[in-house]
């Protein structure tokens, strides 16, 4: 972008967006664009900064409340999310928010493990303690990354309704502690021995699946969310089965198997809402990476899919896609895979980035609808530099890193800037 043609876009963008602050009638427009969509897919730029939390927590409480959305599902493991989801659809006030975050044990806890998601549940189990047992609000994990953890939901559920099944299953699922008892010596195993447990997961799918009216005789609503809960769990194991053995070989994209996987969960969440109440409104939370349509980066060279791209394949006309973009501040990130988090200064956007771009505006946080923008403004529709930081951060190897290639106008139907930000804060 010349001087010139950034100096247009600038005026553009401050012409056309939104400035956003604590006050919920501020989201007002993004709730009118969002319209009668049944999915809402929120963003974030990076997995560690407050105001990306803060923000989607104020807008989803704004969805639930004006328009009826009743199911939140984010990027984390499902058995690790399931605690939350108990807590907020018990009547009882005992047990603690904070207890229910306990889930979280594995790298990144922080992520999901801190204070603004605290806040968060709390104000979810506000609301729902208000709502009758089958339209308090859900919430459940994408993930898949707890094969054993989700081996041992299987066994736990089939020990109170089927102990025959059970023992079963155990035999099935014994040949995962072959390789150890952690998913990624199943993985690594992978790579020098030919007996894989492909077909007793699939086997203990299947049979949990045949056996369902069986369970469902216990008709009612705890009976259906124990059952549906085994066997997510069941076919998490399956696709996680997939994912390990495939992870440390070259053989096949994870990253696609990962997202078809949480797009299909997006799904039997969804079908699942449905029986019990009759609608299904789902918000998102996970990574721009993994909201964003891939289509629109250059991943899309490489075959990359995309949980967004998914959602928008199947529910075109029906789905919001919103990502989140920041120009500086601080973010909560690790230096490699596996290490201590830190409370990392996130360097000022690179010239010629979609971030730096909105910081000209000088406008500190915006929400900009890409549909508002004038139908000849082609700069959106033409790849600009997008910055993506996980749960690893190398500022020190910023461009070759976090950056790539997109086409934000297709990417996503809208973004929410928040010019400079700051760390989560971890509960630990």
């Amino acid at each position: 972008m010349n001087f010139n043609q950034k100096s247009t876009l600038i005026n553009t963008i401050r012409n056309t967006a939104y400035p956003l602050s604590n006050d919920p009638k501020s989201y007002y427009p993004l709730l009118d664009r969002i319209a009668d969509a049944h999915f809402v897919l929120l963003g974030e730029a990076t997995h560690g900064t407050s105001q990306f939390y803060t923000a989607r927590a104020q807008i989803t409480s704004l969805l639930i409340k004006e328009k009826g959305f009743n199911v939140i599902a984010i990027e984390a493991d499902f058995p690790e999310v399931q605690p939350i989801n108990q807590f907020l659809k018990s009547n009882q006030i005992r047990n603690s928010a904070a207890e229910s975050l306990d889930g979280f044990r594995r790298f990144p806890v922080w992520m999901w493990k801190n204070k603004e998601m605290l806040s968060f549940i709390e104000q979810l189990k506000s609301i729902n303690l208000q709502k009758s047992p089958e339209s308090k609000v859900a919430f459940y994990g994408l993930d898949l990354y707890s094969m054993y953890l989700s081996i041992e939901a299987v066994i736990s559920y089939l020990d109170k309704v089927d102990p025959d099944a059970a023992a079963m299953a155990r035999k099935r699922y014994a040949c995962f502690y072959r390789y150890g008892n952690d998913d990624d010596s199943y993985g690594q195993a992978m790579n020098y021995v030919k007996e894989n447990c492909q077909k007793q997961v699939i086997e203990q799918l299947l049979e949990l699946q045949k056996k369902r009216n069986e369970y469902l005789q216990k008709n009612n609503l705890q009976g259906n969310e124990e059952l549906f809960y085994a066997e997510q769990n069941a076919k998490v194991a399956k696709d996680a089965e997939q994912y390990y053995r495939e992870m440390f070989s070259r053989r096949a994209k994870t990253w696609n198997l990962r997202d078809l996987h949480m797009a299909d969960m997006v799904e039997e969440v969804s079908n699942h809402i449905k029986k019990i109440n009759g609608s299904a409104k789902i918000v998102v939370w996970a990574h721009n990476s993994h909201v964003g349509n891939a289509l629109a980066t250059e991943f899309s060279e490489s075959e990359e899919l995309s949980l967004g791209q998914l959602v928008l394949y199947r529910h075109w006309g029906d789905c919001y896609l919103v990502g989140f973009t920041t120009y500086n501040g601080t973010v909560a990130a690790a230096s490699q895979w596996g290490a201590k988090v830190e409370k990392k200064t996130l360097n000022p956007a690179i010239d010629g980035s979609y971030e730096e771009l909105f910081h000209n505006t000088d406008i500190k946080t915006f929400l900009l609808d890409f549909n508002d923008l004038p139908s000849d403004l082609e700069a959106f529709k033409q790849n600009h530099l997008e910055r993506s930081v996980g749960v690893v951060y190398t500022p020190e190897s910023e461009r070759v890193s976090h950056y790539f290639n997109a086409r934000m106008a297709d990417q996503f139907h809208a973004v929410i800037h928040i010019d400079s930000t700051s760390a989560v804060e971890p509960l630990f």
